[in-house]
């Protein structure tokens, strides 16, 4: 059964909800359950905070009952998302908007085209969002790349601040929100929808797609959000559209499996059905230090990319290139990563700097 408990707001910004008297960190969609305001009686789902979740560790509302349950309900929309649970809710989706469907009833895909393929930057944790456009932006900052925000990690498009920050600046053209994820600008149905929407529909000139915050993990070979990128490559590959995957790399990630190459990325490029573009950044790029001497056991980037190299096997392209990570680290931008900061875990900003810079070479036809 859902966790649901009865609680009051006392703060709005950011939001507290008391708890059977306790204070307790909440966060609310107000897409779907309207405004919160301070004095509200709400119902909060409280699993996760109760957990201890490190990801995702607040109460999440569930419905207000003070101004939630006056709704008009949308007219005219019938494709649902969240479907068949209590939060399913109409949209509009993306599919049909231009896209390949409604341009090829027959099944033609973006391949077919006559405008140049639009490259895809398959990425395995949000945080790689911000280094990935940043650099592709220094490449080309009049790029229209949209995010195609697919799952693996949390389903809400607004609960994501980077993305927010990165429409009102006007770094990216679009978001979409792809499968169960809902509340962006644009929703698709599907995440090759998402993809070929914001590819012909939006006229966008490079997506990036992958989840958005926290991932979902057991600890397994196959049971954690990063095999969603494995769905997200096969996508935009079948669609005839070039395909990066940013490798999920670390310096100095306590936990073994994701030092160095994580395991996330190894099983990716392993159960991939057709060859990717693995972008990695030039070891010896100035601003950049190996860190190998004081590196823990398995987590030197030499070693990193050496056990990369031979995750790809032959069957996939490596990608060398340069990267400003002092640029990137004097940006303001998001620079830590599962607690670490970009001193402590440089390689992890590395390789989503790589990825992005060659995205902008690929839609500039570099």
């Amino acid at each position: 059964m859902l966790k649901l408990r009865r609680g009051r707001v006392v703060e709005a910004d950011p939001l507290i909800v008391e708890v059977d008297g306790e204070r307790r960190r909440a966060w609310a969609d107000e897409a779907l359950v309207g405004e919160v305001r301070v004095g509200d009686e709400v119902v909060v789902n409280t699993e996760a905070l109760d957990l201890g979740l490190g990801s995702g560790g607040f109460d999440v509302v569930h419905v207000n009952l003070t101004r939630g349950l006056s709704a008009p309900g949308a007219s005219g929309e019938h494709v649902m998302k969240l479907n068949y649970t209590s939060l399913q809710h109409p949209v509009r989706p993306l599919e049909g908007e231009g896209s390949a469907d409604e341009a090829d009833p027959n099944g033609g895909g973006a391949a077919d085209d006559a405008t140049r393929p639009v490259p895809v930057l398959v990425i395995q944790l949000h945080g790689q969002l911000a280094p990935a456009l940043w650099a592709a932006r220094q490449v080309n900052a009049g790029l229209r790349i949209a995010y195609v925000q697919t799952p693996g990690g949390a389903l809400p498009g607004a609960l994501s601040r980077d993305v927010a920050g990165f429409r009102e600046r006007g770094w990216l053209a679009a978001h979409v929100t792809a499968g169960p994820c809902h509340g962006g600008e644009h929703e698709a149905i599907s995440v090759a929808g998402g993809i070929d929407g914001a590819a012909r529909a939006l006229g966008c000139d490079a997506v990036i797609a992958g989840p958005g915050p926290g991932i979902l993990g057991s600890a397994s070979r196959l049971g954690h959000g990063g095999m969603a990128a494995l769905d997200t490559a096969h996508a935009a590959l079948a669609l005839g559209l070039p395909t990066l995957l940013a490798p999920r790399l670390s310096s100095s990630d306590p936990r073994p499996r994701h030092r160095g190459l994580s395991h996330h990325t190894k099983v990716v490029l392993e159960m991939l059905l057709a060859p990717v573009r693995v972008p990695v950044p030039e070891t010896e790029t100035e601003g950049w230090p190996l860190l190998d001497a004081g590196a823990p056991e398995g987590g030197s980037q030499r070693e990193a990319l050496e056990e990369l190299i031979n995750a790809t096997k032959g069957r996939h392209d490596l990608l060398v290139r340069t990267i400003d990570l002092d640029g990137y680290a004097a940006s303001g931008l998001p620079a830590r990563t599962m607690g670490r900061t970009i001193k402590e875990d440089p390689l992890f900003f590395a390789a989503a700097l790589a990825a992005g810079g060659a995205l902008a070479d690929l839609a500039a036809g570099a």
